[in-house]
């Protein structure tokens, strides 16, 4: 049995390890293989909680858009390590919805392999009332991974100065010639933004709701067809105007 983590161990820094312990071991992790030059779209609901990891293989050319949606109102971990092969593209969205007292975790480790491969990560959080979110991305270049493009953006929006955002994201790159960026943000609606909408007619709750979907709708881009999560989110975001 694999030991319970503690928070010596940089991933689960943030985690609620008394709800950690009560669901261990975790259950095996999913894979997600694409084949060389396919292309596929993936994505991944948590609405009951639990611990969850993937594992995703990209061989040389392969595409995948991966979506993870996580919305539970009990403690919910999300853990992606994914590895890239020569010319393979990663898109991966990411949006955590958080209310109550939940802790739920997004935990990014994407590994770049060879060379020419490219990866984007967009996550977005969104808490209310005393959640807890957290984000804790890294992008790995391996020495031999030259003309690696990787890109890395969190942000979380906080509806309530009582919820807490954790953000953290990595670089760890060992080849020279590569094009790797991150960023993060924690903060609240800009009222700039607010005050324009509102003083167009815009009543100040739908004029909050626009906003923070607009917020989310920037992690669902990498996917052909988005509707039905951007209805599935909105319903839950309008519950909080």
């Amino acid at each position: 049995m694999t030991a319970l983590p503690t928070r010596k161990s940089e991933e689960w820094r943030y985690a609620d390890l008394k709800a950690v312990e009560a669901l261990w071991p975790p259950p095996p992790a999913r894979l997600i293989s694409i084949p060389a030059g396919q292309v596929r779209e993936e994505v991944v609901r948590v609405t009951d909680g639990g611990i969850h990891d993937l594992r995703v293989e990209l061989a040389p050319g392969a595409r995948l858009a991966l979506v993870i949606l996580v919305q539970s109102g009990s403690y919910a971990r999300v853990a992606v390590q994914a590895r890239l092969k020569a010319g393979a593209h990663l898109d991966l969205g990411g949006i955590l919805l958080g209310a109550g007292d939940a802790t739920q975790e997004i935990v990014t480790d994407v590994r770049h392999d060879e060379p020419g491969a490219d990866s984007r990560q967009r996550i977005r959080l969104v808490l209310d009332e005393r959640a807890t979110g957290n984000y804790l991305g890294r992008i790995a270049v391996a020495r031999d991974a030259q003309q690696t493009d990787a890109e890395q953006s969190a942000r979380a929006l906080v509806l309530k100065r009582t919820a807490t955002a954790n953000l953290r994201p990595e670089l760890e790159i060992f080849a020279d010639d590569v094009k790797c960026a991150h960023g993060c943000t924690v903060g609240e609606l800009d009222k700039a933004a607010l005050f324009y909408l509102e003083s167009r007619g815009i009543p100040r709750a739908e004029a909050q709701a626009l906003l923070t979907r607009a917020f989310v709708a920037d992690a669902l881009s990498g996917l052909a067809n988005s509707e039905a999560l951007e209805v599935e989110t909105g319903a839950w975001l309008g519950a909080r105007a």
